[in-house]
C-alpha cells in the first residue's frame, strides 16, 4: 500500500471538503488510491464536492478571436498576475488567439504557425519573450469552433485586457438569423457558461466512464437505505437525471431566469445551440505551495 502523506490527504480535502481524519481513513481504505477515495467518501455522504475541481494555480490570460462564424479561444501561462497586466504578454496573447483561427484552435498546429510578423513559430516566439519579461509562460492550450450560418459569440469573466482575462466562453449558434440579431442571447449564453461550467453540450458528449462512476456510487448510496431493488433502480434513474441537469449544457437551467432549459433559450431565439468553448485560466493545474516558515528558518540558519 502507497504511504499516506500529509500532501495526499490535503489534496483529497482539497477535491472533496471532507475533514482531516476522514480524509485519512478514505486514504488508507483505498490504498493511497485518490480517485477511488473520493468515490468512497460520496458513499459515505462525506464528501461535498462531485467531482475533483480545478484548482486555478497558474497565472496568464485567457484570449479569444472572431472571425466571421469562426471563432478560437487560447490559454497563455505566465507565473504571476504581474505579468498578465504586461501590456508586451497581453499583444502576444492576442496575437496567438488570431493565429489560432488560421489552425482552426489545434494546439500542436498552432505551435509550429508562423508568429504574426516574424519568422518565428509561435512557440519560438514565446520562448524569446521569456528571456525578454524574464517569467516562465507557455501557450497550454487553444480550441476553434465553427457554424455555417448564425453567429460566434465570445464573451470574458473578469476581463483584464483587449479581448483577453481570466475566463473565456466562445458559444456557437446555428440560425438564418443575421450574425447581430444573435449577440445579445449568444453573451447571456455564454455567461450562462462562464457560471455554470458544464461538463458536455448534451448527454451523448459525457464521458461514459463518468457516467458508470456517478451511477455506481449513487447505486451504492441508494442501497444503504435498505429498499428494495426495484425502489433502489428509481431512486437512481431520478438521481442521475438530476446529474444530467447539473452536467449537460443543454439540459440545465438558464441561471439567468432560473426555470428555463438552455436549450429552450436558444430555440426561442430562432438558433441552436451547436457548441462552446469554455477556458478558465489555470484549470486543473496545480500550483507547488511554497511553505515560507520553512524558507524562512532555512535562511536563519544559512
Amino acid at each position: 500500500m502507497a504511504e499516506i502523506t500529509a500532501k495526499m490527504v490535503k489534496q483529497l480535502r482539497d477535491m472533496t471538503g471532507a475533514g482531516m481524519m476522514d480524509a485519512k481513513k478514505a486514504l488508507v481504505e483505498n490504498g493511497g488510491d485518490v480517485d477511488a477515495a473520493v468515490d468512497w467518501l460520496r458513499t459515505k455522504g462525506l464528501a461535498k464536492a462531485a467531482k475533483k475541481a480545478g484548482r486555478t494555480a497558474a497565472d496568464g490570460l485567457v484570449a479569444f478571436a472572431i472571425d466571421g462564424t469562426k471563432g478560437a479561444l487560447v490559454e497563455v501561462n505566465a507565473e504571476t498576475d504581474f505579468v498578465a497586466r504586461n501590456e508586451k504578454f497581453q499583444e502576444m496573447v492576442r496575437n496567438i488567439a488570431d493565429t489560432a483561427l488560421t489552425v482552426d484552435g489545434d494546439t500542436a498546429k498552432l505551435r509550429e504557425a508562423s508568429y504574426p510578423g516574424t519568422d518565428k513559430t509561435v512557440d519560438g516566439f514565446v520562448a524569446e519573450m521569456v528571456g525578454q519579461i524574464g517569467e516562465n509562460m507557455a501557450l497550454r492550450r487553444s480550441e476553434g469552433i465553427s457554424v455555417e450560418k448564425g453567429a460566434v459569440v465570445p464573451y470574458l469573466h473578469t476581463q483584464i485586457a483587449d479581448r483577453s482575462g481570466k475566463i473565456g466562453v466562445i458559444v456557437a449558434l446555428e440560425s438564418d438569423k443575421d450574425a447581430s440579431e444573435l449577440q445579445e442571447v449568444g453573451k447571456q449564453l455564454a455567461m450562462h457558461i462562464a457560471a455554470a461550467r458544464p461538463q458536455a453540450l448534451n448527454i451523448d458528449g459525457l464521458d461514459q466512464a463518468v457516467v458508470q462512476r456517478e451511477k455506481d456510487v449513487l447505486s451504492e448510496q441508494a442501497r444503504a437505505s435498505g429498499k428494495p431493488d426495484n425502489i433502489i433502480e428509481k431512486m437512481v434513474e431520478g438521481r442521475i437525471r438530476k446529474f444530467y441537469e447539473e452536467s449537460v449544457l443543454l439540459e440545465q437551467i438558464f441561471v439567468i431566469d432560473g426555470e428555463t432549459k438552455v436549450k429552450d433559450v436558444a430555440k426561442n431565439a430562432g438558433a441552436e445551440l451547436k457548441g462552446y468553448v469554455r477556458f478558465e485560466l489555470g484549470d486543473g493545474i496545480e500550483k507547488e505551495e511554497e511553505d515560507f516558515a520553512a524558507e524562512v528558518a532555512s535562511l536563519s540558519k544559512g
